[in-house]
């Protein structure tokens, strides 16, 4: 029998924490030959070799390099040096992680090459078909022959897709193992003493979402929320590249001056963000990671969308969908400021093993199937 020949593509930093768990469980098993492909979607050298420092990765075999652009320019030039690099290696497996430009795009290249795919999350659903993430989670998923669910909602969700029961596997949550092997690291640099902050005595902002960061009025919204909310505690706000371009394009950097405890950033290394959000009072996001780090390190979350594709986070985490409405922006913090938010629990089979059970699958998966009778 053939070692298990896969292709890890990642393509943005939400990918890295979730395929470094996968990657290190497969190089360990001696029936694997692991390949990690950066898609160079997170086209920011720097921030990139930041993250493979911060989660001891060795660097990617290859990185394509595919920069910035459309969602459809990005997905294009993703299939094609996918194709390229699939044709080269003939893998028995393509694991694709999450729900961007290049987990689409890294699919459709390996379905339409009959090489199988493996999907990390899968089965997150928002409802919200605006969200590029969607369509990609949807089409993901359909195309997937493995599909490794983080939650028991996203299991019921493909199971109401018509997907067969036996493709799916309740894994847990990859993200969170990264969390859990590197918070030591993350507390012991001290980054909130680093700006003069105490335990619990500052709130953490990300905003990237172009419901929230695209539209000139929703923006002014919530950066005046933000703004009165630090005249309560320091808030802390590393600014999204996207974010800080609408920012100054909508002249709103100017009104950072009538908030001096509202600190704006550039973006963070992983570990520094990690950090700065395990001693942190709150949590405001329009990410889906986050939902899911806040409820594991407990820290109460608000989360400015009208949707999540991660309800676990909800019922048994620390996260409340607030919306981007000023107002209850405001009163959902004042909330938390008052103490009156219950502290979360944390999901099953989210224990930091998650990496190695899919890992374990895939092995299986491979002995079962003997895939390589059908590379000729």
């Amino acid at each position: 029998m053939s070692k298990l020949e896969v292709v890890l593509v990642v393509g943005t930093r939400p990918n890295f924490m979730k395929a470094a768990p996968v990657l290190r469980a497969l190089r360990g098993a001696r029936g694997a030959v692991p390949r990690l492909v950066h898609t160079g979607q997170h086209h920011d050298f720097r921030m990139s070799r930041a993250v493979f420092r911060d989660l001891n990765l060795p660097g990617p075999e290859v990185n394509l390099r595919v920069g910035g652009g459309s969602h459809a320019e990005v997905t294009g030039r993703v299939m094609t040096g996918i194709e390229k690099l699939l044709l080269r290696r003939r893998p028995h497996l393509v694991l694709v992680f999450g729900d961007v430009n290049s987990t689409l795009g890294a699919t459709l290249a390996a379905a339409k090459l009959g090489i199988a795919v493996g999907h990390v999350e899968a089965g997150l659903r928002s409802g919200d078909r605006d969200m590029p993430e969607e369509i990609n989670r949807l089409c993901t998923d359909h195309l997937s022959e493995l599909l490794f669910a983080s939650e028991p909602s996203a299991v019921t969700n493909l199971r109401a897709e018509g997907i067969p029961r036996e493709k799916i596997r309740h894994v847990g949550n990859c993200m969170i193992d990264s969390l859990l092997a590197h918070r030591e690291r993350a507390r012991a640099l001290g980054a909130h003493h680093e700006r003069g902050l105490p335990d619990g005595g500052y709130a953490l902002v990300t905003l990237h979402r172009p419901s929230n960061v695209d539209d000139a009025r929703v923006l002014r919204g919530l950066l005046g929320a933000l703004g009165k909310i630090s005249r309560r505690l320091p808030v802390i706000w590393p600014v999204h590249p996207r974010t800080r371009g609408n920012l100054k394009r909508f002249g709103l950097l100017s009104r950072l001056a009538a908030f001096p405890a509202l600190r704006i950033e550039p973006p963070l290394s992983y570990l520094e963000f990690l950090g700065l959000m395990d001693r942190s009072r709150m949590m405001l996001t329009d990410s889906g990671g986050v939902q899911e780090e806040t409820t594991i390190l407990g820290i109460p979350c608000l989360t400015l969308r009208a949707n999540t594709e991660r309800p676990i986070t909800l019922t048994r985490g620390t996260n409340r969908l607030v919306g981007s409405h000023p107002a209850s922006v405001l009163r959902a913090a004042a909330e938390i400021l008052d103490s009156k938010m219950p502290r979360g629990r944390r999901p099953r089979l989210w224990d930091g093993r998650a990496g190695e059970r899919v890992a374990k699958i895939c092995l299986s998966w491979h002995r079962k199937t003997k895939p390589e009778l059908r590379r000729v």
